[in-house]
């Protein structure tokens, strides 16, 4: 998942700084990025509206960061 450290990365985030904002915990982000994890459907959107992002962005099933337009 390439994408998910790229965004942090580019963010000048650090895992603490995600999982304090987010509730993920560091050692689960760091499995997320290196790829041993997937993560669940719910920390995906977690991580995409944290970013403000698309989950398939954070899944590198596009290139494209722009999130979605919200539902009303």
């Amino acid at each position: 998942m390439k994408n998910l450290k790229l965004i942090r990365v580019t963010k000048d985030y650090t895992q603490l700084k995600v999982q304090m904002n987010t509730g993920i915990n560091q050692s689960i982000l760091s499995k997320y990025e290196s790829g041993i994890l997937l993560p669940s459907a719910e920390n995906l959107v977690i991580l995409a509206k944290f970013y403000n992002t698309s989950v398939d962005f954070l899944l590198d099933l596009t290139d494209e960061q722009q999130p979605y337009p919200r539902k009303r």
